[in-house]
Parts: C-alpha cells; structure tokens; sequence
C-alpha cells in the first residue's frame, strides 16, 4: 500500500473494511465461531479485533465524549497488547458464542461510522498523526484479511465433508516455465524500506549489506517437484532435515504437505474450494521451514538469505496471483512479468533462511504499538513475497513476514538458492 493521503484516506477506509465484510458474505453462521487449533482464530473474532483496534487506537485517543460499544470488548478483543490490558486467551476464541454475529456487525458499522465522522471533522483535516494511525489500522485490518482465509481453510480442513467456501471450477493454465537459476553479483548493497511509502516498523531502516554472489531460482518449486522428493522417501531420511526438523517430522508424522491427502494413487489437496486434485505444475504450499530447508538439501541446493531475496527481486513488478484474484490458491498460470523471475509476488510465501530479528539502528514504535512486531523478534523465520491470499495493495518489496518454523498453515512455499564457487 502506498502512502494514503488525508483526501484519500476516507475512501481506502471504507474499501478495506467493506472487503473484509466481503470476505465473510459465503459463509453460513455456523462457519464463524470455529476454531479447531489454538494458532488459528474465528471469523468472527477476526471481524472483531479489527474493530477494536480502531476503537481502542483511534476512537478513545482522539474523541474526549467517545462511549466503547461494549465495555467488555477491549478483554475479549485485546490480541496481545498487554500496555493496553489484559485479553481473552487465545485458545478459546472457539467458546465465544456472543456477542452474536449480528451483534459483531453492529459493532462494526458503531465504529466505522465514528472514525468516518472524525475524518469530516475540521480540527482532525491536517492531522498527520491520526492518518498514521489510521494507515496503521487498515494495514493491519488486510493482515486480518489473509488470516481470515487462512484460518478459515484451517478450521474448513477438519470437517470429512469439505466444505467450499466459493466455488472455482479452474485455477488458470497448467504449465511452468523450466526451472533455471539466475547469477546475481555479489557486493555491498541496500536493502529495507526507505521510508517514502507506507512500512512496518520491522521494515526499517534502509542499511547495507554484503552478499557473496549467489543463484535464485526464476521460479518457486512446483508440487511436482516436490512429489519427487517424497518419492525419494525425502520424509523418511533424516540426512536431509535439520535436528528440530526431524523432531518435527517425527512428532507430527508428517509424510506430505498441510491439506495433501491421497486416493486411488493421485494427490489431492483441500483448498477453499473443496478437494480438488494437485497441480503438478503450480507451486508447492503449505510447507514448514523445516520441509523447504530438507527439500532444498535434497535437490543440492539452499534456501535463499532475505537479503538475497530482496535483492534479486528489486526490479521486478509487484504483480501475481493476490487475493483480488478471487482463486485463493497457488496457481501455475503466470501473471505479470516472466522474466527474470516469475511468480516472485503473489502465490506463495517463500520461505529464507533468515531469522526473523532486528535491523541495524530498529526501533520500534513508541507505545502500544511497539509490540506490534518488535516483541515477537525470537525463533522465528523470515518468508517474503506475499500470497494467494494476500491483498494486492499490502504487499512490497520490503514487507517480513514470520512465523515458527514448524507453521504449514499459510500458504508458504520455497525458492531455491545457491552458492556461486
């Protein structure tokens, strides 16, 4: 997302809030209050928690005579910000019954309406604090996008009859292009955002880096490629798969992909839209750090540094397969540029080999909202790029994602690197 300007920022409110309501316009009443793990949430507490964020950053902040909508939201929508209070564990959103659904889209439109009120108010035109603040919120609010329909498969995944939640009868063309490596000089370069457009704070600030000159594959690994590796029994060798890995592998009795199941010897995978079989052509998903790490040592290869990643995709177009794209799947058919990278945006996130921590000079923001990401700067891994589920507008070069290493709940991926001797 670029920087939203004061003139443009009552439109760009009222876009990402109808679209997540959007979002939730397939669903039965049923569908919103599911949780089946403690790392997923429910729709509804998503429509929720977006909500509160406005209110509790923006509405109390800046309206002396604003009255909560409930004066039990801020504990039961609270995600983690403990300067703000206390909050409902995250383990039992599931066990939310109310406030109702209805009660959520009141709650909702009660906020909306306030923050619309106060961008037409005079004595708030030209403050440039409450348009970081409000820019903040909507970025975060299509973060809550993406994990609304990540969540949403997740939770679908348990119930035997597959539920769809919209019907897509194709996912584009079935072909990739060959797999082939590009030469990138090495030298010291820049990487991070440069703070003219809108940025995390985990983005900052722009600093230099040495890299030795290295490959990047042009494309992700396809579920093809990755069938072969479970042929060659890529699950079952622990000289592939890092300490914490095979534990993993062990522990979770993984043999193939999140979603993956098999039926009279073909592949299937749940998607949003029911069991459809596996495209061989599109790229692999739904994969841990640990499986893109022992896919890449078995083809001979690594994964890429974030630095490497940013680097190589600097002059590429943001332009892919996103959540406006309406598939919310990983797709073979190439969309934007081909050439010398395709598919670097959009998809799938592609995991590094970087840990998720602090640049050079970081600093969080200053209160709450510093523990929007610095907090979670531990055991985690860096993965760029952006998804299928990803709004098209929230992406950017520079954006870090993160998760656990054993996560296969995003639609999370790989591309290859390697070392020039």
């Amino acid at each position: 997302m670029t920087t939203i300007t004061m003139d443009t920022l009552k439109d760009e409110y009222y876009l990402i809030r109808k679209y997540t309501e959007q979002l939730a316009e397939p669903l039965e009443i049923e569908d919103f209050v599911v949780q089946a793990d403690t790392h997923v949430s429910p729709v509804k507490w998503h429509l929720a928690h977006t909500t509160w964020f406005f209110e509790t950053f923006i509405l109390k902040k800046f309206l002396s005579n604003y009255l909560v909508f409930h004066q039990n939201y801020n504990y039961l929508f609270n995600s983690y910000y403990e300067s703000v209070g206390s909050f409902y564990p995250q383990k039992a959103r599931g066990l939310i019954s109310r406030p109702t659904v209805s009660e959520t889209f009141s709650y909702r439109k009660h906020v909306d309406e306030h923050i619309l009120s106060l961008l037409e108010n005079r004595n708030y035109i030209e403050n440039e604090q409450l348009r970081q603040l409000i820019e903040i919120g909507l970025n975060h609010e299509q973060q809550h996008q993406e994990l609304l329909l990540t969540d949403l498969k997740y939770n679908f995944s348990f119930n035997p009859l597959h539920p769809v939640y919209i019907a897509n009868d194709t996912f584009g063309t079935s072909h990739s292009t060959d797999l082939s490596f590009i030469e990138i000089k090495g030298g010291l370069i820049e990487i991070g955002n440069d703070a003219k457009g809108f940025s995390f704070d985990n983005e900052g600030p722009r600093h230099k880096k040495w890299l030795n000159t290295y490959r990047l594959a042009n494309r992700p690994v396809t579920n093809g490629e990755y069938i072969q590796f479970m042929e060659d029994e890529g699950y079952t060798k622990p000289e592939y798969w890092l300490s914490d890995g095979w534990n993993a592998v062990q522990g979770y009795q993984w043999e193939c992909p999140q979603y993956w199941e098999k039926h009279d010897g073909q592949w299937y995978a749940f998607t949003l839209s029911g069991l459809v079989p596996i495209d061989e052509h599109a790229p692999v998903s739904h994969i841990s750090f640990y499986e893109a790490d022992a896919y890449a040592r078995w083809a001979g290869k690594r994964l890429p540094t974030e630095e490497e990643w940013e680097h190589a995709l600097r002059h590429t177009p943001i332009e892919g397969n996103f959540a406006e794209r309406g598939y919310f799947q990983p797709i073979a058919e190439n969309i934007g540029p081909h050439y010398p990278f395709s598919k670097g945006f959009g998809d799938v996130w592609e995991w590094t080999r970087s840990s998720y921590s602090p640049y050079p000079r970081n600093k969080p923001l200053k209160g709450a909202l510093g523990e929007y990401n610095a907090k979670f700067m531990a055991n985690q891994i860096v993965l760029r790029g952006g998804s299928c589920a990803t709004p098209h507008s929230h992406i950017r070069l520079t954006y870090r994602n993160f998760f656990y290493p054993q996560m296969r709940w995003q639609f999370s991926g790989l591309r290859l690197a390697d070392d020039v001797e």
